[in-house]
């Protein structure tokens, strides 16, 4: 993944991780409109780079997302432009990413910030994160694919009392309701994650990547399309060099070797 210039998050790669940093601490990491456009452009960088097997998300800071950047003036406020060309497509990119994506959400998660972390496949937590459906404090509606998310997630009831509440999801309840991987304590965070990325990045790859495409489709179709999808994707895994590592490991008793191809 080659190295790009960015003013609003930071882009590290090691040990076949890319781990992208939200960076304007000041603001708890508020999405602006050029921080979005530069996590879309290192998203679709990551995508690309063959060396970049697993990716994770995290903010810079006491916070993860603090959600829009309320402060950026009347542009942030056309709403529908905003989402369409802006936001949609960051989800998109996160969903349709053909490899796995870690939220590390190290503190205050809010509003597009939640849609951010819930986008991504895996969500780890540290112990004094929180995540808040903060729209109905301005008058404002859920987006950025919030609002599907957590109605899968909770129930329609429970996303109900989320989403008009407005209130702080501790993290342990956010574990509690499903919407999170694992809680650990704050300082540790960092390190489980990098321990989650590394195991990920040393996996097939290839077929996780599969598998993600599976799991989006299933969260919509019918069990025929669903087994129809399955089929289809498991004739593309099974032609890939890490399912025949895979065989031949199982078949010499040995721990395969996976390149993600």
């Amino acid at each position: 993944m080659p190295e790009a210039s960015y003013q609003t998050i930071r882009v590290e790669v090691a040990d076949a991780v890319a781990t992208i940093t939200l960076n304007r601490p000041d603001s708890l990491n508020a999405l602006n409109a050029i921080m979005r456009g530069e996590l879309l452009a290192a998203l679709k960088a990551a995508g690309r780079d063959a060396a970049v097997r697993a990716v994770v998300i995290t903010g810079e800071g006491r916070g993860f997302c603090s959600g829009a950047d309320l402060r950026g003036g009347s542009g942030e406020r056309d709403y529908r432009r905003v989402l369409t060309d802006e936001y949609n497509p960051l989800i998109t990119a996160l969903r349709e990413l053909p490899k796995p994506v870690i939220a590390a959400v190290n503190g205050v998660a809010a509003g597009a910030g939640v849609s951010l972390a819930l986008a991504c496949d895996l969500v780890y937590a540290a112990d004094d994160a929180r995540f808040i459906q903060a729209f109905v404090r301005i008058g404002l509606v859920p987006d950025s694919g919030s609002t599907r998310t957590l109605v899968r997630a909770l129930g329609r009831h429970r996303a109900a009392g989320l989403i008009f509440g407005g209130e702080a999801l501790p993290a342990e309840e956010a574990l509690a309701a499903g919407l999170v991987n694992e809680v650990v304590p704050s300082g540790q965070l960092a390190a489980v994650v990098r321990a989650a990325a590394a195991r990920l990045a040393a996996a097939p790859t290839s077929a996780i990547g599969l598998a993600k495409r599976a799991i989006n489709h299933a969260e919509d179709a019918l069990l025929p399309e669903s087994l129809a999808m399955e089929a289809a994707l498991q004739e593309l895994a099974g032609r890939t060099e890490d399912h025949a590592e895979g065989v031949a490991a199982f078949g010499e008793k040995r721990e395969p070797r996976f390149l993600g191809r």
